[in-house]
């Protein structure tokens, strides 16, 4: 008879603390910036946030799975672009994390993890949020609001769920790194060149 594989309760654990960040992200981009999701006709931050994240549902028949995400990630910041910034911003942060993640939701021991990808993606996440917070319209005025001086709170709330983003990558990479003993190449990377490394 053979044995039942066990699960990997581990990686599912910080996975599911990856999305949730990333879902509370989308409700505040939202929140910061009404117009976005008025582009796509819908009615409120909650409306437009559970549209992007009801892909996780069905992630291997969604379409976003094969979602160009280097190239969504640079669409979000033309001067120019008439869609919904936050909804291609994020889709494109989802799907790259999606894919450090094997496109999986579970996990099982004998399911083999990178921890080159996982790593890849903090640093990729790193050169988006740069990003995020300087890129700017001609006029001057970010192409989508993030941070303020005017609520320090909320301000600091926005930065902590980040790096919280950017934490969880990193931990899982090291965990994967120490299972499989195979050392991760660090790549130091300028996050102002908004390029990114493979997944």
């Amino acid at each position: 008879m053979l044995a039942p594989i066990e699960l990997d309760g581990g990686s599912e654990f910080v996975e599911k603390e990856v999305l949730k960040s990333l879902r509370l992200l989308t409700q505040k981009l939202y929140l910061r910036n009404p117009q976005e999701f008025r582009k796509q006709g819908l009615e409120t931050p909650h409306v437009a946030t559970a549209k992007l994240f009801n892909q996780l549902e069905h992630w291997s028949d969604s379409p976003m799975k094969d979602l160009d995400w280097q190239e969504n990630f640079k669409l979000s910041f033309v001067e120019d672009y008439p869609g919904d910034r936050v909804h291609t911003y994020m889709s494109a942060l989802l799907t790259m994390i999606m894919a450090s993640y094997e496109h999986k939701q579970t996990f099982f021991f004998c399911d083999a993890l990178d921890a080159q990808k996982l790593y890849n993606s903090a640093r990729n996440i790193e050169t988006a949020v740069w990003k995020l917070s300087n890129a700017k319209f001609p006029t001057g005025q970010q192409y989508l609001l993030t941070n303020t001086m005017d609520d320090l709170v909320d301000n600091l709330s926005f930065e902590r769920e980040f790096g919280k983003l950017i934490a969880d990558q990193d931990l899982m990479a090291l965990i994967i790194e120490g299972k499989n003993n195979r050392v991760i190449s660090r790549i130091v990377t300028s996050a102002a060149s908004f390029i990114f490394l493979p997944i």
